[in-house]
């Protein structure tokens, strides 16, 4: 039986959207996707990636002033 992840890196949050991971990384940096910070490495809450899709449909995600910031 294999658990479903509650948190995702950069790399498998972009894997599984299918945007970039520099994409990714600068929805971070622009403080409109939240994360938790241990050590080096950055998680993505699953159920906050799936409201930042929702929330974001049809903007374009390279437009830091396009893109809805999340809580």
């Amino acid at each position: 039986m294999s658990a479903v992840k509650m948190g995702l890196t950069i790399e498998e949050a972009a894997e599984c959207t299918g945007i970039g991971r520099n994409t990714m990384r600068k929805l971070v940096e622009w403080g409109k996707l939240p994360v938790l910070k241990v050590g080096r490495k950055t998680i993505i809450r699953r159920d906050t990636l799936e409201r930042f899709l929702t929330v974001n449909q049809g903007r374009n995600l390279l437009k830091p002033d396009d893109v809805r910031r999340v809580e």
